[in-house]
Protein backbone atom coordinates (compact mmCIF):
# COMPACT_ATOMS: atom_id res chain seq x y z
CA UNK A 1 0.00 0.00 0.00
CA UNK A 2 1.49 3.28 -1.08
CA UNK A 3 0.45 6.68 0.27
CA UNK A 4 1.72 10.00 -1.04
CA UNK A 5 3.05 12.48 1.51
CA UNK A 6 3.53 16.12 0.52
CA UNK A 7 7.14 17.22 0.75
CA UNK A 8 7.34 19.91 3.40
CA UNK A 9 10.55 21.44 4.62
CA UNK A 10 11.15 21.20 8.35
CA UNK A 11 12.79 23.92 10.42
CA UNK A 12 16.15 22.31 9.80
CA UNK A 13 15.59 22.59 6.06
CA UNK A 14 15.35 18.85 5.36
CA UNK A 15 12.04 17.82 3.80
CA UNK A 16 10.11 14.82 5.10
CA UNK A 17 10.77 13.03 1.81
CA UNK A 18 14.51 13.58 2.14
CA UNK A 19 14.47 12.50 5.79
CA UNK A 20 12.46 9.38 4.89
CA UNK A 21 14.99 8.50 2.20
CA UNK A 22 17.91 9.29 4.50
CA UNK A 23 16.55 6.76 6.99
CA UNK A 24 17.38 3.97 4.51
CA UNK A 25 21.03 4.94 3.93
CA UNK A 26 22.18 2.91 6.95
CA UNK A 27 20.73 2.09 10.34
CA UNK A 28 22.57 5.02 11.97
CA UNK A 29 20.55 7.83 10.28
CA UNK A 30 17.36 5.87 11.01
CA UNK A 31 18.16 5.83 14.72
CA UNK A 32 19.20 9.50 14.69
CA UNK A 33 15.96 10.52 12.94
CA UNK A 34 14.00 8.76 15.68
CA UNK A 35 15.83 10.80 18.32
CA UNK A 36 16.03 14.27 16.74
CA UNK A 37 13.19 16.77 16.60
CA UNK A 38 11.24 17.61 14.42
CA UNK A 39 11.74 14.33 12.56
CA UNK A 40 10.78 12.14 15.50
CA UNK A 41 7.35 13.80 15.50
CA UNK A 42 6.61 12.99 11.83
CA UNK A 43 4.72 9.70 11.32
CA UNK A 44 6.12 9.53 7.78
CA UNK A 45 9.77 9.77 8.88
CA UNK A 46 9.19 7.51 11.88
CA UNK A 47 7.63 4.85 9.62
CA UNK A 48 10.62 4.80 7.27
CA UNK A 49 13.13 4.85 10.13
CA UNK A 50 11.45 1.91 11.88
CA UNK A 51 11.03 -0.01 8.63
CA UNK A 52 14.75 0.43 7.96
CA UNK A 53 15.66 -0.79 11.44
CA UNK A 54 13.44 -3.88 11.14
CA UNK A 55 14.73 -4.52 7.61
CA UNK A 56 18.35 -4.47 8.86
CA UNK A 57 17.47 -6.81 11.74
CA UNK A 58 15.81 -9.20 9.26
CA UNK A 59 18.80 -9.04 6.93
CA UNK A 60 21.19 -9.84 9.80
CA UNK A 61 19.01 -12.80 10.81
CA UNK A 62 19.02 -14.16 7.25
CA UNK A 63 22.79 -13.65 7.05
CA UNK A 64 23.38 -15.53 10.31
CA UNK A 65 21.10 -18.43 9.34
CA UNK A 66 22.73 -18.87 5.92
CA UNK A 67 26.22 -18.54 7.42
CA UNK A 68 25.63 -21.08 10.18
CA UNK A 69 23.87 -23.54 7.88
CA UNK A 70 26.78 -23.31 5.43
CA UNK A 71 29.29 -24.08 8.21
CA UNK A 72 27.34 -26.86 9.93
CA UNK A 73 26.30 -28.75 6.82
CA UNK A 74 29.34 -29.12 4.53
CA UNK A 75 27.29 -30.36 1.59
CA UNK A 76 25.02 -27.32 1.98
CA UNK A 77 27.95 -24.88 1.73
CA UNK A 78 27.81 -24.35 -2.05
CA UNK A 79 24.02 -24.13 -2.03
CA UNK A 80 24.12 -21.61 0.83
CA UNK A 81 26.72 -19.54 -1.03
CA UNK A 82 24.54 -19.40 -4.16
CA UNK A 83 21.44 -18.68 -2.12
CA UNK A 84 23.28 -15.95 -0.22
CA UNK A 85 24.20 -14.26 -3.52
CA UNK A 86 20.61 -14.30 -4.74
CA UNK A 87 19.23 -13.06 -1.43
CA UNK A 88 21.84 -10.28 -1.35
CA UNK A 89 20.85 -9.15 -4.84
CA UNK A 90 17.16 -9.21 -3.91
CA UNK A 91 17.86 -7.20 -0.75
CA UNK A 92 19.85 -4.63 -2.76
CA UNK A 93 16.99 -4.22 -5.24
CA UNK A 94 14.45 -3.97 -2.42
CA UNK A 95 16.62 -1.37 -0.66
CA UNK A 96 16.78 0.75 -3.83
CA UNK A 97 13.01 0.53 -4.30
CA UNK A 98 12.12 1.62 -0.75
CA UNK A 99 14.76 4.37 -0.87
CA UNK A 100 13.37 5.80 -4.13
CA UNK A 101 9.77 5.48 -2.90
CA UNK A 102 10.63 7.32 0.34
CA UNK A 103 12.38 10.11 -1.57
CA UNK A 104 9.27 10.47 -3.75
CA UNK A 105 7.00 10.79 -0.72
CA UNK A 106 5.51 7.31 -0.90
CA UNK A 107 5.10 4.68 1.80
CA UNK A 108 5.95 1.24 0.48
CA UNK A 109 4.96 -1.09 3.29
CA UNK A 110 7.10 -4.23 3.19
CA UNK A 111 5.48 -7.53 4.19
CA UNK A 112 5.60 -8.28 7.94
CA UNK A 113 8.07 -5.53 8.90
CA UNK A 114 5.88 -2.81 7.38
CA UNK A 115 3.14 -3.61 9.89
CA UNK A 116 5.66 -3.53 12.73
CA UNK A 117 6.99 -0.19 11.48
CA UNK A 118 3.48 1.28 11.32
CA UNK A 119 2.80 0.21 14.90
CA UNK A 120 6.06 1.78 16.10
CA UNK A 121 5.44 4.95 14.08
CA UNK A 122 2.12 5.36 15.85
CA UNK A 123 -0.09 5.16 12.81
Amino acid sequence: MSNQVPSTANQAGLSENAAGGLAYITIIPAIILLLVEPYNKSPYVRFHAWQCIFWVIGWIAIDVVLGISGMILPFFHLFAYGLYSMVSLAMLILWLIVLIKALNGERLKLPIIGDLAEKQAGR
